[in-house]
């Protein structure tokens, strides 16, 4: 595939990174004036996480922040991704602000640029407030306005220093997962629901980056916004009609629903077409709304989408293996993808890899944690980036994620996709080998940069 050791040397320009967000690590969920948000809710329903785990204590990172931001520094990166916990901010999403909860993120932005570490912020990250949610959720139109309410107050407090603002993470996750078959927060399955949310959704990420922008400009700043969205290539299992239909139909439905109102200010047709539009009301001004330029795009690509329409469904032979959360380990989507997004988007902005990374079954041994497929993983999609940059996709950085072993979601904490290790016990840190494999790639990076300048 790849030789093993030739070494690829991305622009001396480029962002290196890691990511985590707000309920995966904070834990102090209800200290501080912290509102609850779904996910507190959810956790706290019998049967909804698989190893019955809450976010309540997490990473602790809360308390842990500064030893959490050396660890950052200690990795080489020049960027670090987060999310605000809107409910730490504004209890009830709506209503008064907590000083606490901003003075949190303002000691963190702090010791970042002590560090001279980009901050690269995420507002919404799946943790509405339960205080929205008892008024419909994102379900409510009104959600879109409230979102871009927090969205300029975030600017107005922090827009001078921070060098990216995403409006949201991965949307289809909150409308598919959340509202689609009910798998995370707020846990409701109503497939038309899930799409009437995504479209809400789309138009609070509008909205804010209208408010935002307003702010902004008073304050001279030159923070860039955008949005994160999850993509996959599809890929038909076979050369059949059916499957050929069938994976152009997923690719609209999940990455061109996204894309095409953003950059095209109209809804995949593809898309529409098959779905259940009886709860679908999109008002007269809202595709312009959300169709706002936006300063750059990111992408979390983990896994490719296999389509089958054989029964049973085809599985893909994962010749480099799956991860532990059972996902295809595919790098050569990423550059299939990337390359499919230059095509189909001329007005594409610069792109930040915002996520990439894999859950392994990580164990101790002898005080190290020897991680040989994660580096792998890394490795192989960095080659992919690579090629995709070589031909020409304006890639401007690439995000680790995660930074820390967390909460993951409905799968508690079973899952790791750390470059550090978590005792949930103790809280202590551990690097494991990929942690001490990055740090090393982004020094090479660094040196090779020097010695072409001289």
């Amino acid at each position: 595939m790849h030789n093993k050791n030739s070494t690829i040397n991305f622009p001396s320009s480029f962002t290196w990174g890691v990511a985590t967000s707000a309920y995966q690590i904070e834990g102090a969920s209800a200290i501080d004036g912290r509102g609850p948000s779904i996910w507190d809710t959810f956790t706290h329903t019998p049967d909804k996480i698989i190893d019955g785990s809450t976010g309540d204590v997490a990473c602790d990172h809360y308390h842990h922040w500064v030893e959490d931001v050396e660890i950052i520094a200690a990795l080489n990166v020049n960027a670090y991704r987060f999310s605000i916990s809107w409910s730490r901010v504004q209890p009830l999403g709506y209503g008064p602000w907590n000083e606490k909860g901003f003075e949190f993120y303002a000691k963190l932005l702090d010791k970042l640029a002590e560090k001279n570490i980009a901050a690269h912020v995420t507002l919404y990250h799946w943790d509405l407030p339960q205080g929205l949610q008892d008024r419909g959720g994102w379900l409510n139109r009104e959600t879109a306005t409230r979102f871009a309410d927090y969205a300029a107050e975030v600017a107005r407090r922090f827009g001078d220093r921070i060098t990216t603002i995403a409006t949201h993470n991965e949307p289809w996750c909150s409308a598919n997962l959340g509202y689609g078959n009910g798998q995370f927060a707020p846990g409701i399955a109503d497939t038309a629901l899930s799409i009437q949310v995504s479209h809400h959704l789309l138009l609070s990420h509008g909205l804010a980056i209208q408010a935002m922008r307003a702010v902004l400009r008073n304050l001279n700043s030159s923070t860039k916004l955008g949005i994160v969205l999850n993509q996959w290539t599809a890929m038909p299992a076979t050369d059949s009609p059916q499957d050929r239909a069938e994976a152009e139909w997923e690719y609209a439905r999940s990455v061109q629903w996204y894309m095409d109102p953003i950059f095209k200010l109209k809804y995949p047709q593809k898309a529409l077409d098959r779905m259940d539009l009886n709860k679908f009301l999109v008002h007269e001004n809202d595709m312009n709304d959300i169709g706002q330029a936006i300063d750059f795009l990111g992408v979390n690509y983990y896994t490719r989408a296999y389509v089958s329409t054989e029964n049973p469904p085809k599985k893909p032979e994962g010749k480099l293996g799956f991860s532990d959360m059972g996902w295809e380990i595919y790098p050569d989507g990423l550059t299939d993808l990337l390359l499919r997004l230059q095509r189909e988007y001329p007005r594409l902005p610069p792109i930040y890899i915002t996520e990439n990374g894999m859950a392994a079954a990580d164990k101790i041994e002898g005080g190290k944690i020897s991680d040989e497929t994660r580096i792998e993983y890394v490795r192989l999609h960095l080659h992919a980036l690579h090629q995709a940059i070589a031909q020409g996709v304006d890639v401007q950085g690439y995000f680790y994620w995660s930074l820390l072993d967390n909460f993951e979601w409905n799968s508690g904490y079973a899952k790791r996709f750390g470059l550090v290790y978590v005792d949930y016990d103790t809280q202590e840190r551990i690097l494991k080998d990929s942690a001490l494999w990055y740090r090393d790639f982004i020094a090479a990076q660094m040196q090779a940069a020097r010695s072409k300048i001289q």
